[in-house]
């Protein structure tokens, strides 16, 4: 591929007694969903006031204590809806709205604005440091650049006179941290964790609100994550003041690893993690919010937040976002709880049959590394049909969704048949259709057909009333029991030798309108085994059922 030559290796950190690899995370971080701010501007049709307030209630429901709702400063409507929040108290008191503002006066004053009467509060402050802003953005030294951050705090130290009682904590991002020396963003972050507190904002011992959220974000995502994870590890060591700061990240999706970058990140030392529930964000996107706390979920850890009903979430997000959700979308996608492949399918299915046998014990189910139970999706969605499936997986929809108990023999024999018909379709096969094509191929009266039976008890002697082709017989026979008597009968019809070589029953239902279902595998001379299935109330009845239908399939196969 032409072109590669005009890039270069990104340098690593050189930090040869990182910690990280070694490290487990233990707890679920601060969460702050940007969806309101970083996703809405990312959107080709930003979402409306309404959409915006039924977004911003679904977050608080599923959890998120820290909300970055808009920029006020640079849109009237951020600014509006930011009141709109604070003036119909909207907001929870457990809750703090964040605001995102450039280090410019008359931006930080209309910030500031919109958050009068706000009780809990972050004001994000953000500049940009990477050698490429400094140098070809805004042609400044790096003095410049610390001295653009510490005039924004001033700046702010100034304003939130007007907030009087509220609660406000600073936010500051060296934007494109990701592509800035360390040492520099140490050097800035540093600087303004110190004008912050200057003489009257100390931090008081336990008391959180006066904390400094030093945001180190991935606004490109330019490397590995090993290397991200080690300038984190890095500026974690190294800034000042480091009990006074709860680190965050912000990692965007460049090359595709935004996940693995914050949860190495957490690992290295970051506290907080700013992202959008399902990653909807600029260019390739945010990192998702729902992949890492449900990473964090099967891994025995509390995430903090409730994704119990996913498919609610993710209807919700669509409404407001009109982004649609890939199928294949780590815990959301519509296919993510679905098997094709035969050896997957059985594996799935006897894991979930040893689940139940096991409920006290941690889930290991083979290729479902969450219950989908658990974020409120069906088994039914487990296993669908194509011409890769296998028996294990046709029999578990059979018996989980309709309930029949299918024996190794059945499933064989059965899943022959389905393939047949998904290789010559190639179209998958639903429930319905799969229950449909069960019973087409084994409750079978093409020629003939039961209607009923007597017993004569002295000497026990079975007499039946059949319908063979146009005809109507009433054999009699002898057997030790009907089924025996039965096929006894029809070898003298069909001058072929029958003989039962398997039968097996259970019920389909219970209660007053129980069903027997009665499997049969039924030999007809030297032509072979056909199966069979009858289904009545009467069990008896469901077993002669069965073998008029094995009988009829050893008709047609002569035909």
């Amino acid at each position: 591929m032409k072109g590669f030559e005009k890039y270069q290796p990104f340098p690593q950190v050189g930090l040869r007694d990182r910690k990280w690899p070694d490290a487990v995370i233990t707890k679920a971080p601060h969460w702050c969903a940007v969806d309101l701010r970083d996703g809405n501007q990312a959107l080709e049709n930003p979402m409306d006031h309404d959409e915006r307030v039924r977004m911003f209630k679904l977050l608080v429901n599923l959890g998120f204590k820290e909300i970055e709702i808009g920029f006020p400063s640079a849109s009237e409507v951020d600014f509006q809806f930011a009141r709109t929040l604070i003036e119909e108290n909207l907001i929870p008191d457990d809750v703090y709205v964040q605001v995102l503002t450039q280090a410019r006066e008359h931006l930080i004053i209309k910030t500031v604005e919109s958050l009068i009467g706000c009780k809990n509060c972050i004001i994000h402050l953000y500049n940009s440091t990477s050698p490429a802003q400094r140098e070809i953005v805004f042609k400044r030294s790096k003095d410049d650049i610390v001295a653009i951050a510490l005039q924004g705090i001033d700046w702010i130290k100034r304003e939130i006179s007007k907030l009087g009682s509220s609660n406000v904590v600073l936010e500051y991002s060296p934007e494109s941290f990701s592509l800035t020396e360390v040492e520099f963003s140490k050097q800035i972050c540093d600087a303004v964790v110190d004008e912050w507190y200057g003489d009257t904002h100390e931090l008081k011992e336990g008391d959180a609100k006066n904390q400094v959220i030093i945001n180190l974000p991935a606004t490109v995502e330019v490397a590995t994550p090993n290397v991200y994870a080690d300038q984190i590890e890095w500026m974690s060591r190294n800034l000042q003041r480091r009990d006074n700061i709860i680190l965050s990240v912000h990692t965007h999706n460049d090359r595709g690893c935004a996940v693995a970058a914050s949860e190495l990140a957490l690992l290295a030392g970051a506290d907080r993690i700013e992202g959008t529930v399902f990653g909807n964000g600029e260019r390739t996107g945010n990192v998702d919010l729902v992949t890492i706390a449900l990473n964090l979920f099967t891994q025995g850890i509390d995430p903090l937040l409730d994704f119990s009903e996913i498919d609610k979430v993710a209807e919700e997000i669509v409404e407001c976002t009109n982004i649609p959700i890939h199928v294949r979308h780590p815990y959301v996608g519509g296919l993510v709880y679905t098997a094709f492949s035969g050896s997957h399918q059985d594996a799935i299915s006897k894991g979930l049959e040893d689940r139940k046998q096991n409920l006290d014990k941690p889930w290991r189910v083979p290729y479902l590394p969450i219950d989908p139970e658990d974020v409120g999706r069906k088994y039914e969605a487990i296993i669908r049909i194509n011409s890769q499936s296998g028996k294990g997986g046709i029999s578990f929809v059979l018996k989980n969704r309709y309930g029949l108990n299918l024996s190794p023999e059945w499933r064989k024999h059965f899943s022959s048949v389905v393939q047949k018909i998904s290789d010559s379709t190639g179209q998958e096969l639903s429930s319905e259709e799969l229950y449909k094509i069960f019973f087409e191929t084994y409750l079978v009266e093409t020629n003939g057909r039961y209607i009923d039976y007597h017993l004569d008890p002295d000497p026990p002697n079975y007499r039946f009333s059949l319908s063979i082709g146009n005809a109507s017989h009433q054999p009699h026979s002898k057997g030790s029991g009907p089924i025996d008597a039965l096929t006894k009968a029809l070898s003298t019809i069909c001058v072929s030798q029958c003989e039962v070589q398997d039968y097996y029953q259970h019920c389909l239902k219970s209660g007053s309108d129980a069903q027997a279902i009665s499997y049969v595998t039924l030999k007809v001379g030297e032509r072979g085994d056909f199966l069979g299935v009858g289904v009545d109330g009467d069990i008896t009845k469901s077993g002669l059922i069965a073998v008029m239908s094995a009988y009829n399939n050893a008709f047609l196969a002569a035909i």
